[in-house]
């Protein structure tokens, strides 16, 4: 079954932390490694930073059942700075997921619905203020 998904992780000091999932590991439930994007990426100079907050994944699979529980599971050193954006192959837009109490939850969008869907891990993301098509 081919379904997408694009993932993106941000975290303040977290590279040790997301270290061991920028690397191939035949323990993990799924293969695909998430790359870093550190700070000199967005200073255009593409030579590497100290310092790296941001992550990304894309799943060319339904395979990435396991991952939210996995992130949930880490040690961060500043859960408060921990959101995961998601965006399932039949969403409209990226769903938000932050740590409060210990737990990875979803947080609300406005004007955002999500649905159950059988074949998708997380369900279908839509926006409720979208035209009307005609």
């Amino acid at each position: 079954m081919s379904r997408f998904a694009e993932v993106i992780v941000l975290a303040r000091e977290a590279e040790g932390v997301m270290e061991h999932l920028t690397e191939p590991d035949d323990s993990r439930a799924w293969h695909q490694c998430f790359t870093r994007i550190d700070d000199s990426v967005f200073a255009g100079t593409y030579g590497g930073a100290g310092e790296c907050y941001a992550w990304v994944i894309q799943f060319g699979r339904n395979t990435w059942r396991g991952l939210l529980p996995h992130l949930e599971s880490l040690a961060w050193p500043r859960p408060e700075s921990v959101q995961v954006l998601v965006r399932d192959e039949e969403d409209e837009c990226f769903g938000l997921w932050m740590i409060y109490d210990g737990k990875l939850v979803e947080v609300p969008l406005p004007r955002t619905h999500r649905e159950a869907d059988p074949i998708s891990v997380s369900g279908v993301l839509s926006r409720t203020d979208r035209p009307d098509p005609a």
